[in-house]
């Protein structure tokens, strides 16, 4: 009998994850063995997927509440479960799909349920990524044809700026000083400048 090792990942600081934790210890794996992500699943550069990975051993289990937890890239996620099962030697369980449990069936029909599952999954996981970013395409570019702005807003200009332009202009004063004296950064003075040169 190998170590119990879990992962537990979020996409991103302010996402919680105590659901996970929480459907995981009822298993029993010490603290030390439950990796902790908080980062975009979308490949597997992940620092801590990193060193589970090289701590992973031949007989070893690892625990995940969901496969998207995993990862969310299709290719990628069947890959990553070739290296663990079949190079590492290591068995999977994946808590809500119980036909992603490598410690069942460990026949030639239960190897190829599991795959097949596992495939199908894997599929729809990145089907559903790639659908929501279709779906924000398609609102963002809905609100642009409606005439809604995105962006910061531009700043407006003080009525005092010809003035300033041509004392800066004339080298009576430096492109900070004039950004003080509107109250604005130098940048933002000389991108008012430059279009006061071009007509804009």
């Amino acid at each position: 009998m190998g170590n119990v090792y879990a992962y537990v990942r979020v996409s991103s600081k302010d996402q919680n994850e105590d659901r996970q934790l929480d459907a995981l210890r009822e298993f029993s794996i010490p603290e030390k063995n439950i990796f902790i992500e908080k980062m975009s699943g979308k490949d597997f550069n992940r620092p801590k997927y990193q060193k589970l990975l090289k701590k992973l051993k031949k007989d070893d289990i690892l625990y995940v509440k969901s496969i998207d937890r995993l990862g969310r890239n299709y290719n990628e996620i069947l890959e990553q479960w070739r290296i663990i099962t079949k190079d590492k030697g290591v068995d999977v369980v994946v808590l809500d799909m119980p036909l992603l449990d490598t410690r069942k069936g460990k026949d030639l029909l239960g190897t190829f349920i599991s795959d097949l599952v596992l495939q199908l999954l894997s599929f729809v996981s990145e089907n559903e990524r790639a659908m929501i970013k279709q779906r924000q395409a398609e609102g963002i570019a809905a609100a642009k044809a409606r005439g809604v702005k995105f962006g910061r807003p531009s700043l407006k200009k003080p009525e005092i700026l010809n003035e300033i332009i041509e004392e800066y202009y004339n080298k009576n004063i430096t492109c900070r000083e004039a950004g003080a004296i509107l109250g604005v950064c130098h940048k933002t003075f000389l991108k008012w400048f430059k279009e006061s040169k071009n007509g804009d």
